[in-house]
């Protein structure tokens, strides 16, 4: 993309997922490694459903943290601990340097029909948001959905709900994923509408799969346009999904761009290849000085 007085090169993070063997901890590492040059505001680590990966997460952003340098931030969640233990947590953060926090309701265990609080446990994220706000140790960012969560009423309840994160102390909002910039511009007009003033970041999914990208959009309530479908099912009978993919996401991160957005987070799924070429394509070059990142 050729840059513009209008498109000027944006502020890039990333979200990484914890490993649970030692092949995906090489791909972290790997990942890790080939995105770190291009000097992210931040870098996330998700949390499994139902908390299944607290203490991998810990590592994950720790290790990252300590051998790369980067901004970190941890997700953190309501599922499956008391409040003392989700605390004791956020402090281990703190106590490793890690100053932020991506702060979730988090996803109910496997088999679970729905989220159901920790008995002496926080009930929702705004409560674990005005918690570790009084720690005063975090900046902290929540989730935002630019269409409707599956369990919301609508989607100006998903705004309503965004509202009371911030006044409870967040800082911004990283979004769901989505296909077209519109999606994200009528979200963002509703927020001002709502009040809310603070940052909210497009959450960008380079698709590396097309089928399984697709299959999980639907169970997140993430649109799926028709010319899109229509676009992979051309590229794979042509062999050039891979240079569809590209372009997809490059348009739909240039298209944010023009109107107005300056920061970017990228769902990795731990494979830079894709999020690097994209970001390149942005203009966002690796710095010199992190070239060389043990």
């Amino acid at each position: 993309m050729t840059q513009t007085a209008k498109t000027k090169t944006p502020n890039i993070s990333f979200e990484f997922f914890p490993p649970q063997n030692l092949e995906a901890s090489f791909r972290l590492w790997d990942t890790a490694r080939a995105l770190a040059p291009l000097d992210p505001t931040f870098v996330s680590v998700t949390y499994g459903a139902g908390g299944t990966t607290r203490e991998l997460t810990h590592d994950a952003v720790a290790t990252i943290h300590k051998n790369y340098g980067l901004n970190m931030a941890a997700h953190l969640t309501c599922v499956s601990a008391t409040r003392d233990e989700t605390l004791a947590i956020a402090n281990s953060y703190a106590d490793a340097g890690v100053t932020e926090i991506v702060a979730l309701r988090g996803d109910p265990p496997k088999g679970s029909t729905g989220f159901e609080p920790h008995p002496g446990g926080f009930n929702n994220s705004i409560e674990l948001i005005e918690a570790l706000a009084e720690t005063g140790k975090f900046r902290l960012r929540v989730g935002a959905y630019p269409e409707k969560h599956p369990e919301a009423r609508d989607t100006a309840a998903d705004v309503e709900f965004l509202k009371r994160k911030i006044d409870a102390g967040a800082h911004s909002a990283i979004t769901q994923f989505f296909f077209e910039a519109d999606t994200f511009f009528r979200f963002r007009d509703a927020c001002v509408k709502a009040g809310i003033d603070a940052p909210i970041i497009p959450g960008i999914l380079p698709i590396e799969n097309w089928k399984g990208t697709r299959n999980f959009a639907r169970r997140c309530g993430t649109s799926v346009p028709q010319w899109l479908d229509d676009a992979f099912e051309n590229a794979a009978a042509q062999g050039q999904e891979g240079l569809l993919s590209t372009a997809q996401c490059t348009e739909l991160c240039s298209d944010l761009l023009e109107g107005g957005v300056e920061d970017l987070h990228f769902y990795t799924l731990n494979k830079p290849a894709l999020t690097r070429d994209v970001c390149h394509a942005l203009g966002v070059m690796p710095k010199a000085s992190l070239e060389n990142v043990a």
